[in-house]
């Protein structure tokens, strides 16, 4: 075939592949210099949950581990009847001993957490207890005694770090004191100085005994308002901090928690909390986003009791649908450059904010986070110049030998779908083949078309209509024959 006739068919076929373009829109354009290389790309694809799904049926291991999952928050594992990790699932008599192997229940914890550490991620475990939304509240109470639930912590770490109690030698590194403490009473029904005396006894100990240890918190759901002028922290987060900076607590990392639909405010809350951190004194200490997620219209009006039905179907469907994969997907680009050190999406089991659906078939949002760990294959950062902040983000990167590259692209919220993608610098003489595969409605990752660029004209016109994700595979193609002009 002559090469030229080749590379407009090539080009036919990409702009056929989506929705008919009007005339009159001009391609965009995104630039790629392979030249320029910026770093690692960041696993910051960390989640919320292991893979055994509530009740024993469902086994998400498989699935899990092609994710690529740097991290795993254990926190509301199994809920909404959690009977793993919690506290009064591992010592569930309170008046017991927490010297004595005996006065624990470690059989299905140890089950969860075995499987956790089979995916390949690493571990940070919540010492408390999981969310209720129940009238009455069972465990999301102050316990009666700070000093002897930091003892049971003690016996925890113990049982998975040291071996003891028949236990584990996991070398959990992060160790977190409850989760959400301001969220009232759901989490937490005592005052803020009930917890900061439990965090004060639990952080003291842990420290003391098992200084190497990584320990933290609070988990915070609510961290304060981001304002035109700046950032303005809530009453308990000042307070937290004060607290630990006023009587030498340890501090190694500080969690907290955000849900929106703005890829951006994920940034900018990092950088605030970052700036805050700093200004306290912990500029050591760690910044945790452990959990995110898509939050359609920024609103939780939707998922409230007295919401519809419909309405409730629709946000959780949006949630985990094209939009939810293309927000996850941008949000994981955009905070590449956030002074972050670790995230953690809510979540990646099944059902309702999850990654599956409650028969474990994988979702929309999964693809993207499979889409995403498949980019880091090709980990070294390129520079990317034409995205549009928050509503079309985009990354590449090459790999360790530059045999190949990857693309990722997710197109959010921007109105225009025609783009122009500029492939400079790719470090290999030649054609280059191009396989481009894409979530949306219509696809889950798969691989859709082959493309061959020629040498000289390295550009590929895509469709890409909001809100979907491109992960485009380059490699060296090989050369055609010439064309002899033979038929």
């Amino acid at each position: 075939m002559n090469l030229h006739r080749f590379r407009w068919l090539s080009c036919l076929a990409c702009l056929l592949a989506g929705p008919l373009l009007t005339s009159a829109e001009e391609p965009l354009v995104l630039q790629f210099d392979f030249a320029r290389t910026n770093g690692l790309i960041r696993a910051l694809n960390g989640v919320n949950k292991g893979p055994l799904a509530p009740g024993g049926l469902l086994d998400l291991s498989t699935s899990q581990r092609e994710l690529g999952i740097p991290l795993i928050r254990l926190h509301d594992c199994h809920w909404p009847n959690p009977d793993v990790v919690d506290i009064h699932v591992v010592f569930p008599d309170f008046n017991a001993d927490p010297g004595r192997a005996e006065s624990y229940d470690f059989r299905l914890t140890d089950e969860y957490l075995q499987a956790v550490r089979a995916t390949g991620a690493q571990i940070v475990y919540r010492l408390g207890e999981s969310i209720e939304h129940t009238t009455v509240k069972r465990f999301a109470h102050p316990p009666a005694d700070a000093d002897k639930w930091a003892a049971i912590a003690l016996g925890v770490i113990r049982h998975y770090n040291e071996g003891w109690a028949n236990g584990f030698y996991f070398d959990i590194r992060y160790w977190e004191i409850w989760n959400e403490p301001e969220n009232r009473p759901a989490m937490w029904s005592g005052s803020d100085a009930d917890y900061f005396r439990l965090y004060r006894a639990a952080a003291g100990a842990i420290k003391r005994e098992f200084p190497h240890l990584q320990v933290g918190g609070p988990a915070v759901g609510a961290s304060g308002n981001l304002t035109t002028s700046g950032f303005e922290p809530t009453d308990f987060v000042r307070h937290f901090l004060e607290l630990c900076r006023t009587e030498h607590l340890p501090l190694d990392f500080f969690s907290w928690h955000c849900y929106t639909d703005d890829p951006l405010e994920l940034v900018r809350r990092a950088q605030a909390i970052r700036r805050l951190l700093d200004e306290n004194g912990f500029a050591h200490a760690e910044s945790h986003l452990n959990e995110w997620n898509y939050l359609p219209d920024n609103s939780w009006a939707p998922l409230a009791r007295d919401a519809s039905a419909d309405r409730r179907q629709a946000c959780y469907a949006a949630m985990a649908g094209p939009p939810g994969a293309a927000f996850l997907t941008a949000a994981l680009i955009e905070l590449q450059s956030a002074p972050l050190d670790a995230a953690n999406l809510f979540h990646g089991e099944a059902g309702s904010f999850g990654l599956f659906n409650e028969f474990g078939r994988p979702q929309k949002n999964y693809f993207a986070l499979r889409a995403f760990d498949l980019l880091r294959d090709t980990p070294r950062a390129v520079t990317v110049v034409g995205g549009r902040p928050g509503e079309l983000a985009a990354a590449a990167g090459l790999d360790q030998v530059a045999g190949r590259a990857g693309v990722l692209i997710s197109n959010f919220s921007e109105a225009r779908s025609k783009w122009r993608l500029e492939f400079q610098h790719l470090p290999w003489r030649g054609p280059t083949v191009v396989e481009c595969r894409f979530v949306n409605a219509e696809n889950d990752l798969e691989l859709v078309r082959t493309e061959m660029l020629l040498p000289g004209d390295q550009a590929l016109l895509l469709q890409l209509p909001r809100p979907s994700v491109a992960l485009l595979q380059l490699r060296p193609g090989e050369t055609p024959p010439e064309n002899t002009g033979a038929k």
